[in-house]
């Protein structure tokens, strides 16, 4: 066997498996933070199905219920536009956190903010930037996918 049969053969067991347990608990972790948690989580998930018909079980309602959003959101122009504006204000917030200016310091709930942005750096802007193209991405492929131009608005 050849070596490139030898790594493909390895992954699709025990390369996958390992990425598909790493995946979850990092998604796990971003779900809080600026950044694709959930995307990250199904990853995951979706990797282990191949092995574990747990994660098979788990996958199927997910990814129905994936397209019925992913319909919905693609239904009309509208909606495609606000998806898009979405993303970009994820953008924006990217520019924004990298930047960090000052903020007026306040507090909620006996919790200080200010003078600086919570978070604030370029690691937040890097996930703000990242949740920014992983929506556009996601738009995309379901404009692609999913909108049928003759259908009426």
């Amino acid at each position: 066997m050849s070596v490139g049969t030898v790594l493909r053969v390895w992954f699709q067991r025990t390369g996958s498996e390992i990425l598909g347990w790493t995946l979850i608990p990092v998604g796990i972790v971003l779900m809080p933070l600026p950044g694709p948690g959930m995307i990250i989580v199904v990853a995951g998930v979706a990797l282990l199905s191949r092995n574990y018909v747990w994660a098979q079980k788990l996958l199927d309602p997910l990814e129905r219920r994936a397209v019925e959003a992913a319909r919905y959101g693609v239904a009309t122009w509208p909606r495609i536009a606000l998806g898009f504006l979405g993303g970009l204000w994820l953008a924006v917030l990217g520019v924004i956190w990298w930047i960090s200016p000052e903020i007026p310091e306040f507090e909620i709930l006996s919790v200080g903010f200010g003078p600086q942005l919570p978070a604030h750096g370029w690691a937040t802007a890097l996930g703000l930037w990242a949740s920014a193209l992983a929506a556009w991405g996601v738009l995309g492929y379901s404009v692609v996918t999913w909108r049928h131009p003759h259908e009426s608005e």
